[in-house]
């Protein structure tokens, strides 16, 4: 039969200086199970090491160590945790309690690394602490309890899994001489109960409660001695209560959930560190966030002007391009070019244009403006509302009829004593005209339209005060599901059929919207990017404050190790407090974006800021992965941690 615990050969060395310390020489040693062992010795002698190394909480530099047949060098951190876990239970001078955490709540932990569900997990726990006279003070925290009783919550978190074996070092170093009876006492129960108890102590009245002393000289066996005869030995490997119920979902959720509880009780322990980590991810957000409200309002309002002068119409004009010398003396843009356009199946409506300046008059008031000719579809190629009247029709187009529509500018300035301008008669030239409604036009890209406006049927213009020319442009729409390049083209080849060559040019005011949108994408972008980098900045906050997260809270790291805790555990536990940091920041960050923007509605009335419910949640997004990428790197060094070295820390 395999003994429980088995040391062959086994050696420690430290490094030291140029040379190595030897803490342990060659220890050969075998515990069978139910023993109760004392492990004695001066300071220095190797005590410490050689419970360290029988917890596998540090591994030999040599030799061979076996835990029931099992060879632990052949093991991994996690396999070593497991079996910590699952077998071993620490009982330590310092107690080692997590301070934010109560009585149940410390007890618990073995527990819920081991995925022993939350309902069994509790009453166990509480079952353990009430056997040992601490039913009543399950919900107090470490500092509101005596040496004592904390070392009570110690034995019960190391009985927690079975503690099948349990290692105490110096368990009553910090107790006074009577409550260090009661807690040996303790001791002395849970071996007549089948416990397997290795106590390590300088303390040789300590040690005659045992039934076999063990005493550690310069690392080396000075004697093994059996005090008594043991009685309680049981068989190896015994399970001596509960263990774990394997890995399942629901285990991963509770240990995920404890991740989460300490995350969130570490972040209230240091307020104002962590908001001032969050600051970094606040303005970053907000940054972004806000630059692209400002680029979407902007590029808004800039695609609301364009299309007030149509982003789905092409106007055609005489001559190759603008400025075009020779294009006043193209007549060949006449009213029945525009006739054939209106009956292309892409077209939806047409107008010709003419137009000329001249003075307008009412009353005793006289102004100079725009008279332009044009046909009764004008106002629904160009969207311009008549806000008063109406419109005139094609009946008042082929009777060269003397009616006009005004603009609101006119209207204003023309009839100074709110006269109602419709039926009224006003003189464009010497030629009379009845006004029969008001317009108001739309802005333009380069602002409001302040011209004077009014509008006719072409066929008077032409016939009553130019005389026989050709049109200065037409403007056609373009139906909505109708691709405009197509169309553009279209036309092209249907004029040039009719002229029969192209003696025209044609101005397609969508190019100005894609350019336009392409520029303030282009913008948004580089505004963003420049924001972007502030919440890189933040990020490398987040890391730099989380490393020294991981090196004040070293200790805590070292506790839940020895207590069966997996390096996923503590990576999972120091990542999610990394992206709560970042998530909780982009969320503040958001509502402060939301904040400016309600400021910048009530005292900008240029255009609004722009939130789009994706542009939100990328900023939620990019701040959790934020967390996530620069988080990564302290949780990976905490789950990396020496246990040995992380127990000696405070």
């Amino acid at each position: 039969m395999k003994a429980l615990l088995e040391l062959r050969r086994l050696r420690r060395e430290y490094p030291s200086g140029e040379g190595v310390f030897v803490a342990l020489k060659d220890i050969d040693l075998v515990i069978e199970a139910g023993e109760l062992v004392a492990i004695v010795g001066p300071s220095g002698s190797g005590k410490s090491t050689l419970m360290n190394l029988l917890g596998c909480l540090d591994r030999p530099t040599a030799g061979a160590y076996s835990v029931a047949g099992q060879d632990i060098g052949r093991l991994d951190a996690d396999a070593l945790a497991e079996l910590r876990r699952e077998r071993f239970g620490f009982v330590f001078q310092r107690y080692n309690l997590l301070p934010d955490l109560t009585a149940l709540g410390n007890v618990e932990i073995p527990a819920v690394y081991a995925g022993e569900s939350r309902e069994k997990r509790h009453a166990r726990a509480t079952a353990i602490l009430t056997r040992l006279k601490m039913g009543d003070r399950l919900g107090h925290r470490p500092g509101q309890l005596s040496g004592g009783q904390q070392q009570r919550v110690s034995i019960a978190r190391a009985l927690m899994n079975g503690g099948e074996i349990i290692l105490a070092d110096e368990p009553t170093g910090a107790l006074d001489s009577r409550v260090g009876e009661e807690v040996l006492s303790i001791l002395k129960e849970l071996h007549d109960q089948g416990h397997t108890i290795i106590i390590v102590t300088h303390d040789l009245k300590v040690a005659q409660h045992a039934q076999r002393v063990i005493e550690l000289s310069d690392g080396e066996i000075a004697s093994d001695r059996q005090i008594s005869k043991q009685t309680s030995i049981r068989e190896q490997g015994r399970q001596l209560g509960t263990r774990g119920e394997g890995p399942t979902l629901a285990n991963f959720r509770d240990r995920s959930l404890e991740a989460l509880r300490m995350a969130l009780l570490a972040m209230t322990a240091h307020r104002l560190r962590t908001f001032l980590t969050m600051l970094g991810i606040i303005i970053g957000v907000a940054s972004v966030a806000s630059v692209v409200a400002l680029g979407a309002g902007g590029r808004e309002r800039v695609l609301s002007d364009i299309r007030g002068i149509g982003t789905n119409t092409l106007d055609i004009y005489p001559g190759k391009d603008w400025g075009d010398e020779k294009a006043a003396s193209i007549q060949t843009l006449t009213p029945a070019d525009a006739d054939a356009l209106a009956l292309q199946s892409y077209v939806d409506s047409v107008t010709p244009t003419v137009s000329t300046l001249g003075t307008m008059r009412f009353d005793n008031m006289s102004l100079g403006g725009s008279i332009n000719g044009v046909g009764p579809n004008y106002f629904r190629v160009h969207e311009t509302e008549v806000t008063q009247g109406q419109a005139f029709s094609l009946a008042d187009t082929r009777e060269f009829a003397q009616v006009a529509l005004i603009d609101d500018h006119m209207q204003q300035k023309l009839f100074l004593h709110g006269e109602n301008p419709i039926g009224q008669v006003i003189f464009l030239g010497k030629m009379p005209v009845r006004v029969i409604g008001v317009a108001r036009p739309q802005g333009n890209v380069f602002g409001a339209n302040q011209n004077l406006n009014v509008w006719m049927p072409y066929t008077a213009v032409i016939g009553r005060m130019l005389g026989p020319s050709s049109l200065r442009s037409i403007t056609a729409r373009i139906r909505d599901d109708a691709p405009i390049e197509r169309a553009a083209d279209a036309v092209t080849q249907l004029l040039v059929a009719r002229h029969g060559r192209k003696d025209f040019f044609i101005f397609n005011a969508d190019t100005i919207r894609k350019t336009i949108e392409s520029t303030t994408a282009t913008l948004t972008l580089l505004v963003s990017s420049i924001a972007v980098i502030s919440l890189i900045v933040g990020g490398i906050g987040v890391m730099n404050i989380m490393l020294v997260s991981v090196t004040e809270r070293t200790h805590e790291i070292g506790i839940r190790t020895a207590v069966g805790a997996r390096r996923s555990d503590i990576l999972q536990q120091f990542l999610i407090e990394a992206v709560l940091v970042c998530l909780i920041g982009g969320a503040l960050g958001v509502i402060l974006a939301l904040s400016v923007g309600l400021v910048y509605s009530h005292f900008s009335s240029n255009f609004p800021m722009i939130f789009s419910s994706s542009s939100i949640v990328a900023a939620l997004l990019v701040s959790t992965l934020i967390g996530v990428v620069f988080g990564f790197l302290p949780a990976r060094h905490a789950a990396q941690l020496d246990p040995v070295e992380a127990l000696a820390r405070e």
